[in-house]
């Protein structure tokens, strides 16, 4: 028999973290500093990308590759929450990201920020624009037609445990 969808479910997404880790109770500290959103616990929403992210940790770590499975209450933290939401790489996702990777703790004023990965498709991009080899406006020309993957942060403890809810744990 199907999973039954409550109502109070309605407005909660389904968020996958990838690792090497089961992780039933997520804890913001243990995120490593200079990450693109500050200091906290990463999902997504893109099944594919933490596939990808899980395979790559587990070859880097030689352990089976697992992807944790979350329902997270998105609508109430965006009622709720201190919330930051970049929906495509402009200048403002580009200055927050290369703050973070630089140590600045700006991401401090937020319990909640969302937007695009500086992944392998974009990394060059910001490491050149950080490097001062390429301008801000050059860097965003490059960037301007890559759709972005999404990753969520969650930088706040209470917000976590209140609205991310661990539902499973696979190997793949």
């Amino acid at each position: 028999m199907g999973k039954i969808k409550l109502i109070s479910d309605i407005d909660k997404i389904e968020v996958y973290h990838a690792g090497t880790d089961r992780i039933e109770v997520p804890d913001c500290k243990r995120g490593r500093a200079n990450l693109d959103f500050g200091r906290g616990f990463y999902v997504t929403d893109i099944y594919d990308q933490a596939y990808n992210l899980a395979l790559t940790r587990s070859r880097d770590r030689k352990m089976p590759a697992l992807i944790n499975t979350y329902l997270l209450d998105r609508k109430a933290i965006l009622e709720e929450a201190r919330t930051l939401v970049f929906d495509r790489y402009d200048e403002n996702w580009l200055e927050f990201i290369v703050a973070c990777r630089d140590g600045k703790d700006i991401w401090r004023n937020f319990d909640y920020v969302e937007g695009g990965v500086a992944d392998d498709r974009v990394i060059d991009t910001v490491n050149m624009y950080i490097l001062g080899f390429i301008s801000q406006e050059r860097a965003l020309q490059n960037l301007r037609y890559l759709k972005p993957n999404n990753q969520i942060c969650i930088l706040n403890q209470d917000i976590l445990e209140r609205y991310l809810q661990f539902t499973d744990c696979q190997f793949i």
